[in-house]
């Protein structure tokens, strides 16, 4: 039988520890996957919760607000490396109350110049005057709180603010929604009745002069 010389076996040792060490790394890497793994499930679990927990009307709303670009102007901004996103605090809550409103000069509004829109998108200057975006939150006494599903679908089929008052001025695009179904008009009013209430008085459509003047 051979024996080992006295120093030792270099190579054997070399062998064991690395052995050793690919054994706990792999171990480790098994752990790691296994942990993203549960966390994976994990959010999948709470979002299919989420989803069957949410009334199919409400999540059809959302749907249809999401998709339909309705953040673009009713919710405000925070500004972001890549440009303004909807501030999910605020959101669907109209131009808010207290923001500076930008001037423009009155010579370059009128047919064939310019429209122009706030930074965050919810003032709109032209020809017809500036609309500012309106709270679409149920908010009763500065959003959409008091009105009724048959208000909500009037003005969407009329064009008028609750649909019998004031035109709804542009750029808000209700010739498209009128020809939504009612099932999915009333899916969109569950939607933003389910909505965290924001108390924010926006400002009434005006003309150009009564907005240079406010804005002096």
């Amino acid at each position: 039988m051979t024996r080992a010389p006295p120093g030792g076996d270099p190579m054997g040792d070399y062998m064991r520890k690395s052995l050793v060490f690919t054994l706990v790394a792999s171990a480790a890497v098994g752990a790691v996957l296994i942990l993203g793994q549960a966390a994976r499930e994990t959010k999948a679990e709470t979002a299919a919760k989420t989803a069957k927990n949410k009334d199919p009307k409400v999540a059809r709303g959302e749907y249809l607000v999401t998709f339909g670009g309705c953040n673009d102007c009713h919710s405000p901004k925070a500004m972001t490396d890549h440009g303004p996103v909807p501030d999910a605090a605020r959101l669907l809550s109209g131009h808010p109350v207290g923001a500076k409103l930008p001037t423009f000069r009155k010579e370059d509004m009128g047919p064939g110049k310019w429209v122009l829109f706030s930074e965050d998108l919810t003032v709109c200057v032209g020809p017809w005057g500036v609309t500012c975006a309106a709270n679409l939150t149920p908010d009763e006494n500065t959003g959409i709180g008091l009105w009724t599903e048959e208000m909500f679908i009037g003005a969407l089929r009329t064009g008028k603010h609750m649909g019998a008052g004031r035109p709804i001025m542009p750029p808000m695009p209700w010739f498209n929604l009128a020809q939504a179904t009612d099932d999915d008009l009333k899916a969109v009013y569950a939607y933003l009745k389910s909505l965290p209430p924001v108390k924010n008085a926006v400002p009434a459509p005006m003309s150009l002069d009564d907005y240079a003047a406010m804005t002096k």
